[in-house]
């Protein structure tokens, strides 16, 4: 009986690292939308005439249509359908923003469940899945989210609503809770890079305004890491979610507290492991840096765990690795320098019999 013929493993499963030369980089996807809500007929949605052409007291009532107004979507994946009144709701959504930016007392106790309807309404979805499993993003054009003309304005309304003078944390936090941070956790994977530019402005005022969440957000990010790390190694929001933590870490309090230490050793530590680490590596750096530069103490497993994990087969890694110990070696204080002298000049004295030029010359 003759064994059926086995498949010779690919070049990317023996090497371990993708080989990029050897398929060339995608064009340009053709915009894809992920609001996948197909319209049975035309929309129309009745004009409404513009606030600052009401009289004072008729705006709060008429700030609610419009608001709910704009919680009709539209499919963007057929560019000639509804174009009337998608211009409408652009102009409406326009419209809101400016009125949200510049009005008084306009945010009454009314108003802060539809403003959030509105906007879990047009950026709350299931994102699309890549057109392909090879897609590669230091190479590959991202999809671009075909709905922006009017998500963009929606972010910047919240954003707007999120910085009000007038914004009560005690009465948003109603609508604003867990579920609406889980949902907007989800969307950083989204691979457009101005939705997650958004999305990152968005936490970061949530943060501050939400005592009450802020370990939760902690929490969940730190679940995204690990499912990153371990699971999926595919996430697209890595490098936004730690420009945020830089901004946390940032403000944590001394001493620190057991769990952010473990979050470093844990968490963003092992982020080095991943092999899209290029996409991220500034960020996460300046986040290592922070911690060290709140706790010297934490020098000693910082180094080590850099040493644990320090490429063995990848020169541009090595590289990234060198680069992040110079910035260490900037704050680090002589007393923890000793503790770790002797496993990084070892690590150093390697580099310099480096075949690759960049690194041996990095050790410098």
């Amino acid at each position: 009986m003759s064994s059926a013929p086995t498949t010779p493993p690919s070049v990317d499963k023996v090497d371990g690292f993708s080989r990029k030369s050897v398929r060339k980089a995608r064009q340009k996807r053709s915009q894809s939308s992920s609001q996948f809500r197909s319209q049975g007929k035309p929309i129309e949605l009745t004009p409404l005439p513009l606030l600052k052409d009401v009289p004072s007291s008729e705006q709060p009532e008429l700030f609610l249509k419009k608001l709910q107004q704009c919680c009709v979507i539209f499919d963007f994946m057929d560019t000639l359908s509804d174009l009337k009144m998608k211009e409408y709701k652009r102009s409406t959504l326009n419209e809101l923003v400016d009125y949200i930016t510049i009005s008084r007392g306009c945010l009454t106790e009314q108003t802060y469940p539809e403003v959030v309807r509105m906007v879990s309404c047009n950026i709350f979805r299931t994102l699309p899945p890549s057109d392909s499993n090879e897609f590669d993003p230091e190479e590959d054009e991202p999809t671009l989210e075909a709905s922006w003309p009017h998500l963009q304005l929606v972010y910047e309304f919240f954003i707007r609503f999120l910085e009000s003078q007038e914004f009560q944390p005690s009465i948003a936090k109603k609508y604003i809770d867990q579920k609406f941070v889980l949902q907007l956790l989800e969307l950083f994977d989204s691979e457009d890079p101005r939705e997650r530019d958004y999305l990152k402005t968005v936490l970061h005022r949530i943060y501050g305004k939400f005592l009450g969440l802020r370990a939760f957000i902690r929490k969940q990010i730190n679940n995204i890491f690990l499912r990153f790390v371990y699971e999926t190694e595919h996430f697209n929001g890595v490098a936004e979610l730690l420009e945020i933590l830089g901004s946390i870490i940032n403000g944590f309090a001394l001493p620190l507290k057991a769990e952010h230490k473990q979050f470093l050793v844990k968490v963003l530590i092992p982020l080095h492991t991943v092999r899209s680490l290029s996409l991220f590596h500034a960020q996460l750096a300046y986040c290592i840096v922070q911690f060290l530069e709140k706790d010297p103490s934490l020098t000693e497993p910082v180094i080590r765990g850099l040493m644990k994990f320090w490429p063995k087969t990848c020169s541009q890694k090595e590289v990234m690795f060198l680069g992040e110990l110079e910035e260490i070696l900037d704050v680090i204080e002589p007393s923890q320098f000793v503790k770790i002298q002797e496993p990084l000049f070892k690590q150093i004295a390697k580099c310099v019999s480096s075949p690759h030029f960049q690194v041996s010359n990095k050790r410098a």
